[in-house]
């Protein structure tokens, strides 16, 4: 006899035997005990979740003489008739290769005909989403109104397409993906029957390969058994999946995580060097990068990830390192990256932009890339890596910048200390030195150092109103200043007197900026625009300002109807 494949040879025979989908069993079991069976089915769910084996099973069973715990027996005439190949009464359909409509009328004059063998004559159409309109149209009567005798069960993976007024006439039971743990215990079984001898780490390997589907899984399982002459490893079922090195795939994530470029390009051409495609490998980090959230948020991690002692420790040790809002933008890239490459014709380039994209974040405009840059920031003054700014003299400049007329010494622009190196992306015009931009003839920026201005004697209410834009046109000058201007962008301002208000309602706002080195520089830079008295102040969320001034106005003018537009 011919070599059968797993999912031929372990295909269950009675409802004990289905994995899961416990919610459908139970209905049919109890339709079969009671004698209420349905005229029309429809089964509908992803691939190799049990639909077509459920049916057979099924059709058998309401034949059956002697049913077992709704099962059928397999001993009573009708079963022994039913197993055999000849039998009419129960009848599998493809309907994407008979989805004409003479092939449903054809089987709308055959459906006349009484069972041989058993009570019921079964009619199994797979795929029935594949009939067309007409072929819909000539068996809609039918299976609205069948013989007593008639049974249909309708068999889809897209239920979507199939029309309505066939939906409407059928008992819909939705069929689920099956539980990683139910796939494990399914492909041991399926290698203890056999004597296959394996490592947990290689069934849990093919179980997540099988995403759901107990089919997919018996298919991998065959080929890592023929693949494997002695125990099967987790290194075997990696080299059937053709899946790149797990180590090496973790360490590229960690490179990128680490926001090493260079490193993290030079890992990737290692990787596709050994022959691995382009798409298998942004499917490998993803894999990778999903492990080192579950390591760094999960507590029974070892459980759920399931994975051979070193690669565990090597994924734990990365996701330790790891910043959380970091894994969370780089698998959003990369995953979005993987969807590009269907529409893109050099998947190679789409995926080394995205490496890059992912390393660089400071080159990035993104607004999850500011916030992993501010919490970076945050970090290393925490940890004292950034010393808070010396005590230097502030240049005095006017609100409005004029042209010198000489020469003049640049002033250093006040601004944190921070670690020096140029990104290889910077344009060298933004980074050239005062002095060459006064050689050239073009106007300085606010940061140059201009000729003092004596200080006004006061503020006036057209000043008041334009201070806050100046403010924030100072600290946009310069790009080492991005970070406290994305802060200040949103604070609401307004004077009490002579003192200038900055309020904020995001907490996490005003304890950055109340912090002794931005309080200190905010107070610096509004002394060039002839402020002296200022305070940052946290904003209880509720009323704002714009309310209770409405709610003032309804107060002074009672009986009047105010509308706000």
């Amino acid at each position: 006899m011919a070599y059968l494949a797993f999912y031929r040879i372990f295909r269950p025979t009675s409802f004990g035997e289905v994995v899961r989908q416990e919610h459908i069993v139970r209905i049919l079991k109890n339709q079969i005990e009671s004698g209420k069976i349905g005229h029309a089915y429809l089964f509908c769910g992803p691939r190799g979740t049990g639909k077509t084996t459920l049916a057979k099973i099924f059709a058998r069973a309401i034949n059956c003489e002697d049913p077992q715990n709704g099962s059928p027996c397999g001993k009573c005439a009708a079963c022994r008739a039913l197993a055999s190949g000849s039998n009419l009464d129960i009848s599998e359909i493809d309907a994407a290769s008979n989805n004409g409509v003479d092939e449903m009328r054809d089987l709308r004059e055959k459906v006349q005909y009484p069972p041989v063998a058993g009570k019921y004559k079964v009619y199994i159409i797979d795929e029935v989403h594949m009939l067309t309109a007409s072929a819909f149209n000539a068996v809609l009567k039918t299976l609205e109104e069948p013989p007593r005798h008639a049974v249909f069960i309708l068999a889809t993976t897209e239920p979507q397409k199939i029309p309505a007024t066939i939906l409407s006439r059928c008992m819909r039971f939705d069929f689920k993906l099956i539980p990683l743990k139910d796939l494990e215990a399914l492909v041991s079984s399926v290698f203890d029957r056999t004597g296959k001898e394996y490592e947990k780490e290689a069934v849990s390997a093919i179980a997540r390969a099988g995403a759901g589907s107990a089919r997919d899984c018996l298919s991998i399982a065959d080929m890592c058994a023929s693949y494997s002459s002695g125990k099967l490893t987790y290194e075997d079922v990696a080299a059937v999946l053709g899946a790149a090195d797990y180590l090496k795939v973790a360490s590229l994530a960690e490179t990128v995580l680490k926001e090493d470029a260079p490193a993290a390009l030079s890992a990737v051409e290692e990787v596709l060097s050994t022959g691995k495609s382009v798409g298998v490998l942004v499917k490998d980090m993803l894999g990778a990068l999903n492990d080192i959230a579950v390591a760094k948020l999960c507590k029974n991690a070892r459980e759920i990830i399931n994975l051979p002692e070193e690669n565990f420790l090597r994924i734990k040790e990365i996701a330790d390192a790891a910043d959380g809002h970091k894994i969370l933008r780089v698998t959003e890239i990369l995953a979005a990256a993987e969807s590009a490459m269907r529409y893109s014709s050099s998947g190679r380039i789409t995926l080394e932009t995205a490496v890059i994209k992912a390393a660089m974040p400071a080159e990035d405009y993104n607004i999850d890339a500011l916030i992993g840059k501010i919490a970076e920031l945050e970090r290393k003054l925490e940890s004292g890596k950034y010393a808070l700014p010396s005590a230097r003299s502030m240049p005095k400049v006017s609100a409005e910048p004029v042209l010198p007329q000489k020469k003049v010494p640049a002033a250093e622009p006040p601004v944190l200390e921070e670690e020096s190196g140029e990104s290889p992306f910077a344009s060298g015009a933004s980074e050239e030195k005062p002095a060459a931009r006064e050689e050239s003839g073009t106007q300085p920026t606010l940061w140059d150092d201009m000729p003092a201005q004596p200080p006004k004697s006061g503020l006036s209410e057209g000043d008041k109103r334009s201070v806050f834009a100046k403010f924030l046109k100072c600290l946009r000058t310069t790009h080492k200043n991005a970070v406290l201007f994305t802060l200040c962008m949103d604070l609401m301002a307004k004077f009490e007197g002579d003192k200038l208000v900055l309020a904020t309602e995001s907490e996490p706002v005003y304890k950055a900026l109340v912090r002794a080195d931005n309080y200190k520089f905010m107070g610096g830079v509004l002394s060039t625009l002839n402020v002296t008295d200022f305070e940052v102040r946290l904003q209880p969320k509720g009323e704002s300002e714009f309310d209770k001034a409405l709610k003032t106005l309804k107060d002074n003018f009672t009986g009047t109807d105010i509308n706000v537009k």
